[in-house]
């Protein structure tokens, strides 16, 4: 994953371990699928941290967008980083 810098990969691992943000809003944004993040998340962290990781978020209908309820159309809580 050399093609991001520190600050793009610490954020993507950032959104991979929110629970609301879905693979696909870090596909939108950094043009790599789910299978690419995990490989990513195995490379930057912990072995331990990188079990815990999957542990939560398989099978989790958050992660992917299919899976979420039709009514919620967003990626972010409205109030996350608010200035």
């Amino acid at each position: 994953m050399s093609e991001f810098n520190e600050e793009q990969r610490s954020r993507i691992i950032e959104m991979a371990w929110e629970d609301r943000t879905p693979f696909e809003a870090i596909e939108r944004l950094f043009g790599i699928n789910e299978s690419a993040v995990i490989k990513l998340m195995r490379s930057e962290l912990k072995a331990s941290s990188f079990r815990l990781w999957r542990a939560r978020v398989t099978g989790r209908k958050t992660k992917h967008l299919k899976l979420r309820h039709p009514d919620i159309d967003r990626a972010y809580c409205p109030t996350q980083y608010k200035r």
